[in-house]
């Protein structure tokens, strides 16, 4: 037993010893150059991190941004990324650093800035194509990293489409950034107007609709490219196509649904591994059909008729077909006072019943899914639009494109009600930093809830290519609080959705 215990006591004594030595401060080694390349730091920590505006002691005044280290500045500002990778069209600090539109997009006032203490010279255009080139080629930090590209196959992200701009904006979950912008849209001429984007089950595809466009692309989630697209504009007929909603297979990756929002108009389902129509439902039977949900077997579907009071019910095997009035008995396809107009859909997670948002009445109807029975109606705010689903909370948010908040945030437009579902009671009304939302989605993975402000017809701090910025806010999934900060992006951000 001695023995023991003498053994005991000095393995425990080495192991402290070790612990000791293992965990003693260790001298952090000093980055030279904050980590930027040599010619990139000369500029950044000679010419903006510096007293009064980007260093640690100042930035707080200077928009947030803290340009001292690599790391730093890719944890952007008050107003979102200064730096995407890749995208020197699309960077703010090029912007704001730029003094020749023929160079690029010129942004007032010019950083540097002087004061009458203290008057700085503006960049050199050799300084600006040092820095223009430098994100050409990926942003990368001293040791060539390019920032938010490790672990691509498991990184959560959010995509967000730029609908004035065709461009599609990846954000980075975890720092919340934009990280990446990337071209969408066949026509590399005129805007096609990506109007919805979905994802996979599985998180490794995603697919962009255009309704200015005559194409349905898949997108790569781990490389941001789009890597194959399906010409819809043989399917349609002569009546053409106006793309609007796309709905992913909930039981596989290998099927997706998309709205054809015409007059006469239709939808098709679209085998997604090989990127072809599988069928297309479509002529006298479908007035302007615009959102759409479907069963577990993505068999039957859900249409809303945008304006009047229907939404169909198609059954593909086997077939039939019902129209739902959605209020009274009116089978009405056109919009006039008092026709709800049923915009969006929502089926909750069980498949018992799905959500209307109507735009013309300010409410959210509820439909029983097998028996087609209109259950109730909750009042939301003016123009309710998209829908997002909370399952771990038993929440829906629902974006209300033109409520006021007059008194709550004045000069703001638009507002959030959250939905319990269990219930069907509103149980928060989010009114804040928004100008005309119109999506919503939920990313439960890491707790939060973005909402995407068109802001088309309201005014911007900033400018960006193209005219004035939409922008993104991030609310806390378990306390509703937002963050503070206004991200900032291209012109009329329209659609988002999370890959996880």
């Amino acid at each position: 037993m001695g023995k023991r215990i003498f053994a005991w006591l000095g393995a425990m004594l080495f192991l402290g010893a070790a612990c000791f030595m293992g965990c003693k401060h260790q001298p952090q080694p000093i980055v030279p150059n904050g980590n930027f390349p040599p010619r990139v730091a000369a500029i950044l920590l000679n010419k903006c991190a510096i007293s009064g505006c980007h260093n640690a002691a100042s930035h707080q005044n200077a928009d947030g941004l803290l340009l001292d280290t690599w790391e730093h500045l890719f944890q952007g500002g008050n107003n979102g990324a200064a730096v995407i990778a890749y995208s020197p069209m699309y960077s703010p600090l090029l912007y704001v650093t730029n003094t020749d539109s023929s160079l690029g997009f010129v942004r007032l006032p010019t950083m540097p800035y002087s004061t009458p203490d203290r008057v700085m010279p503006h960049l050199s255009k050799a300084e600006y194509e040092v820095l223009h080139d430098w994100i050409a080629q990926g942003a990368p930090d001293a040791g060539g990293n390019i920032p938010f590209a490790s672990n691509p196959d498991t990184r959560q992200k959010i995509y967000l489409t730029m609908t004035g701009n065709d461009i599609m904006g990846v954000i980075d979950a975890q720092s919340k950034m934009v990280m990446r912008y990337f071209p969408i849209g066949a026509n590399p001429v005129d805007i096609e107007s990506a109007h919805d984007v979905c994802f996979s089950n599985s998180g490794q595809y995603g697919y962009v609709i255009f309704y200015a466009g005559n194409y349905i692309q898949k997108i790569d989630a781990n490389t941001d490219h789009v890597i194959s697209q399906v010409d819809m504009s043989g399917v349609t007929g002569p009546s053409g196509s106006k793309w609007s909603i796309l709905l992913n297979d909930p039981a596989s990756d290998t099927a997706i649904a998309a709205t054809n929002w015409l007059g006469f108009g239709g939808f098709s389902v679209i085998n997604a591994d090989a990127m072809a129509v599988d069928y297309y439902v479509g002529g006298l039977s479908f007035s302007n059909p615009h959102g759409i949900e479907s069963n577990p077997s993505f068999d039957t579907f859900f249409i809303a008729s945008q304006y009047g009071n229907v939404v169909y019910r198609y059954c593909n095997s086997p077939k039939s077909y019902k129209t739902i009035p959605i209020k009274g008995s009116s089978t009405t396809y056109t919009s006039a006072p008092g026709t709800p107009d049923p915009h969006q859909l929502q089926m909750l997670p069980d498949y018992s019943k799905f959500y209307v948002s109507c735009e013309n009445s300010n409410e959210v109807r509820v439909v029983d899914a097998h028996s087609c029975a209109v259950l109730d109606s909750i009042p939301v705010g003016i123009y309710p639009q998209e829908f997002a689903i909370c399952e771990s909370k038993h929440w829906m948010f629902v974006t209300c494109m033109y409520d006021s908040s007059a008194g709550v945030l004045p000069g703001r437009k638009g507002s959030v009600y959250v939905i319990d579902y269990t219930t069907d009671k509103v149980v928060h009304i989010l009114y804040g930093d928004f100008y005309e939302p119109h999506d919503v989605c939920v990313d439960e993975q890491d707790g939060l809830v973005y909402v995407c402000s068109t802001n088309l017809d309201g005014t911007a701090h900033h400018a960006s290519p193209g005219g004035k910025p939409g922008w993104y806010t991030v609310y806390d999934l378990n306390t509703l609080q937002p963050d503070p900060r206004r991200f900032e992006v291209l012109v009329d951000p329209y659609a988002i959705a999370n890959r996880y």
